[in-house]
């Protein structure tokens, strides 16, 4: 049985070749899969990309900002 290592926030951006600003929006709106320890924040690289190949990181995924944006502009608004 091989043990995955917990990879950093900056080992996960580099990872999925994004910024940390968008890790940690992820993580806050998106339901990144990631683990506090102490103020940090670990990732499984595995669990990372399950969420990504499941349209976790999709623009239109669960960001209730987002879909506000796009129906005051489908709307008319600005």
């Amino acid at each position: 049985m091989t043990i995955e290592p917990w990879v950093s926030v900056d080992q996960i951006a580099e990872h999925l070749g994004v910024t940390r600003d968008s890790i940690y929006r992820w993580i806050d709106r998106k339901c990144l899969p990631a683990h506090r320890v102490g103020r940090l924040w670990k990732f499984q690289v595995s669990e990372v990309d399950d969420w990504v190949r499941s349209g976790g990181a999709d623009e239109a995924s669960s960001d209730p900002m987002q879909q506000t944006k796009k129906e005051n502009r489908s709307n008319g608004f600005q």
